[in-house]
């Protein structure tokens, strides 16, 4: 009776071993390009009828958490502007809190290029006005650190609450 070669035996383990992982690799690769970019992005629908009503709603609630509100962007203008006009009406409220910005970026000035927040507010096909964010707390978990700390902690929390009182 042969007996099976326990080098070979060996190799044939590694070597199932590293192909099982490469194969989990590549499908948790492909699981978070599929699913990432619905992850990072919240969506809600407005309790009110217009873009312009609630962008003013936005920003009164801003404000009434001790937030700012540096600019609204038209991007239909800026659209129109470069001729490329569009019938989709979208907005963005920049929102900050100069507390949570100077903590973020004495320890992390890198992203700065995330800051101001904003929230994009437009008109979906179905008629109904959507308001549309970066999920604060994923991002900051991304990142780690202060970063985490404010962003994904204290930012999300607040931006959660001034959202509440928007969205249906």
């Amino acid at each position: 009776m042969e007996q099976a070669n326990p080098i070979s035996q060996k190799k044939f383990s590694k070597l199932s071993f590293f192909g099982g992982l490469l194969m989990g690799i590549l499908l948790t690769g492909f699981l978070m390009m599929q699913f990432m970019p619905g992850l990072m992005l919240s969506v809600h629908e407005s309790r009110y009828e217009t873009v312009d009503e609630t962008v003013s709603k936005l920003q009164e609630t801003i404000k009434k958490h001790g937030w700012s509100s540096p600019m609204v962007r038209d991007m239909n203008a800026a659209m129109a502007k470069g001729g490329h006009p569009s019938n989709r009406t979208v907005k963005l409220v920049e929102l900050c809190k100069a507390k949570y910005a100077k903590e973020v970026l004495d320890t992390n000035p890198e992203v700065s290029t995330l800051m101001p927040c904003a929230w994009g507010v437009y008109n979906g096909d179905d008629g109904k006005i959507y308001i549309v964010g970066m999920n604060m707390g994923l991002m900051g978990k991304m990142f780690g650190g202060k970063i985490a700390e404010i962003m994904g902690g204290s930012v999300a929390a607040e931006e959660h609450a001034m959202l509440t009182e928007v969205i249906k």
